[in-house]
């Protein structure tokens, strides 16, 4: 099996796929390597392939008039991106920029467009897995409404170590994304100053450490306490 064949089957939005329909795709993809900090589109431009990571972190943000950055996602293995993917012939919503070393799977706009018209069933397919995944995006929506800002960075912090997080030897969660304040603050639509005050507060609390290489979270269930008491 090739290295391409491989990456296909490791995609989840392709997991109906039969062999036939992965060959075909085969056909039209292209593994793409990325170093640190390379930015791989950026918003506004046209439209040109949709990407899935094999290996990595990337993060997409929107950069406002004055040249600030708003976080829009982190996107870990196995995620689509632009997340309108192939069904949107619309310019790229965002820039998307690699965090570290990055492994991706690209796949051209028009030449999947004349495989879908080839073989439809493959739309019908992906569009199944799709609606899952935007019920799973409402689930996340849902679940930071009606918190207030503290809530929203400690929520978000938690689902950060959920989906990215890795045991340490001291059965700590590390978080190798290496997010400034004013990016924690854009991803949960706060300010850095009040990014600045929680994280200070985590930090004297034992609940929080940081450094260039990312988050490290001592106690998951603890975090998760504070945010219940704040709610109460």
């Amino acid at each position: 099996m090739s290295d391409l064949s491989a990456a296909l089957l490791r995609v989840p939005l392709f997991r109906e796929l039969n062999r036939e329909e992965l060959l075909r795709l085969e056909r039209i993809s292209s593994i793409r390597h990325y170093g640190k900090k390379t930015i791989i589109f950026n918003e506004g431009a046209e439209r040109e392939a949709v990407f899935f990571v094999l290996r990595g972190l990337v993060k997409t943000f929107k950069t406002d008039e004055n040249g600030h950055e708003q976080l829009m996602n982190i996107l870990k293995t196995g995620d689509l991106f632009p997340q309108t993917g192939f069904f949107d012939d619309a310019p790229y919503p965002a820039t998307a920029e690699t965090i570290g070393d990055s492994r991706l799977l690209s796949i051209p706009v028009r030449p999947f467009e004349q495989l879908i018209l080839d073989v439809p069933g493959i739309a019908i397919k992906l569009m199944r897995v799709m609606s899952s995944r935007i019920i799973n995006l409402q689930e996340r929506l849902h679940s930071f409404t009606g918190h207030d800002a503290a809530e929203r960075v400690v929520l978000f912090l938690l689902k950060l170590a959920e989906d990215y997080g890795k045991p340490d030897e001291q059965d700590a969660v590390r978080i190798p994304i290496p997010l400034t304040n004013q990016e924690l603050a854009n991803a949960v639509g706060t300010t850095r100053e009040t990014v600045n005050r929680l994280v200070s507060g985590l930090r004297k609390e034992g609940l929080l450490l940081t450094d260039k290489t990312g988050f490290r979270i001592p106690d998951k269930e603890n975090l998760f306490i504070r945010v219940h008491k704040e709610e109460h």
